[in-house]
């Protein structure tokens, strides 16, 4: 049986449709994705995200013992502070992403859920001495609200001024009377505070910030919009559009990769990678109003078959199908298409993100069923 996330009473009460997701009963949706995704871009909405893992590294060695596992650098990270790392194996592909945050007695990791046994037994096959590694995922809860108008409604129920508090960065303090860890980071493109308390009071903070936001427009929002925000973003999946073939150069997150730091799994090999001319390229990829491409679809140039989709989706901000996809890296401008059930589409390469923070919605996006 599926395991069930503390806010789970909530989201049946709400009647939400629900799914098995990472071996969690998660809510899909609870009115129509479309008006959940619109409402983050423009109001707010609020999500669970309890099934997500959160693992703490404690000890002399824990800073150690992370520089070894991850390919960014945490040795210079502020107290308080995280940053977005790859996790590589010795060929270089990607065990996973994380979240690391330097907290007080050590790091907080936030690992996702579908990864997190595997990820745990990959932390505790690689730690070295002085250093302690304790799981805490089953007895914290995670929410999210995230939206122009998130910031503001959280704001309402804090003990603090959360003003000042910088994109990544995270304080301790109290929301509607619950004592959580606040951090300003997102997985939607948009503005937006994660919430991170124990288990136990989580169902009392969700109707507190529902209700707070009631007058903003705050909608609870599932899996469904998550994803097509995170399109939109430009974001990525693990195991759709990361794995443990895939090094961090071919899916564009290069940026995270520290080989200068020193010794870390998977440098040597990343280091015989060029990363201005990676295995693969990842780009973003516009289709037409009707055409909503999906993971796995062929990529074409030419005729022939250059590559594949990784995630697609209709954007509900540009009123037309999106997508992103590794192709061959030598094709230049060379036009691509993609088989569509059948039919083959052009597709137009475009830079990622989709959709930048604060884009308008298109004035009249295309309706479809959800």
């Amino acid at each position: 049986m599926a395991a069930r996330t503390p806010l789970h009473a909530r989201h049946v009460s709400a009647q939400a449709a629900m799914v098995e997701f990472a071996g969690y009963e998660m809510p899909l949706r609870y009115s129509s994705i479309r008006d959940e995704h619109v409402a983050v871009r423009t109001r707010a909405g609020l999500f669970d995200l309890s099934h997500m893992g959160e693992v703490r590294l404690r000890g002399e060695g824990a800073e150690a013992t992370l520089q070894r596992l991850v390919a960014n650098d945490v040795s210079t990270l502020p107290s308080g502070h995280a940053l977005y790392t790859v996790i590589c194996n010795d060929g270089g592909g990607i065990v996973d992403d994380w979240i690391v945050y330097r907290v007080k007695d050590g790091f907080l990791l936030v690992v996702n859920a579908a990864r997190r046994r595997a990820d745990l037994e990959w932390i505790r096959g690689h730690l070295l001495a002085a250093t302690e590694v304790i799981d805490e995922s089953d007895e914290t809860a995670l929410l999210a609200i995230q939206g122009p108008e998130a910031v503001g409604i959280v704001q309402t129920l804090a003990g603090s001024d959360l003003s000042a508090l910088r994109p990544f960065a995270s304080t301790l303090g109290t929301v509607a009377g619950v004592e959580c860890r606040i951090s300003r980071t997102g997985y939607t493109g948009e503005d937006g505070l994660e919430l991170y308390c124990e288990a136990d009071p989580a169902a009392g903070l969700w109707d507190a910030l529902l209700e707070a936001g009631a007058e903003r427009g705050l909608l609870p929002a599932g899996l469904g919009a998550r994803d097509t925000l995170r399109l939109e973003a430009g974001l990525r999946l693990y195991g759709q559009d990361m794995d443990e073939s895939v090094d961090p150069y071919s899916c564009a997150l290069g940026w995270t990769v520290r080989l200068g730091k020193g010794e870390f799994i998977g440098a040597p090999r990343l280091r015989q990678l060029d990363p201005g001319n990676p295995p693969r390229r990842f780009v973003g990829l516009a289709l037409g109003p009707r055409q909503i491409p999906r993971h796995g679809m062929t990529v074409r140039s030419g005729g022939e078959a250059v590559g594949e989709v990784t995630s697609g989706g209709f954007s509900f901000s540009l009123g037309h199908g999106i997508a992103t996809a590794y192709v061959a890296p030598d094709l230049g401008e060379a036009p691509l298409t993609v088989d569509l059930r059948g039919e083959t589409v052009p597709a137009r390469r475009v830079p990622l993100p989709f959709v930048r923070r604060g884009a308008h919605l298109a004035q009249h996006p295309p309706r479809r069923s959800d």
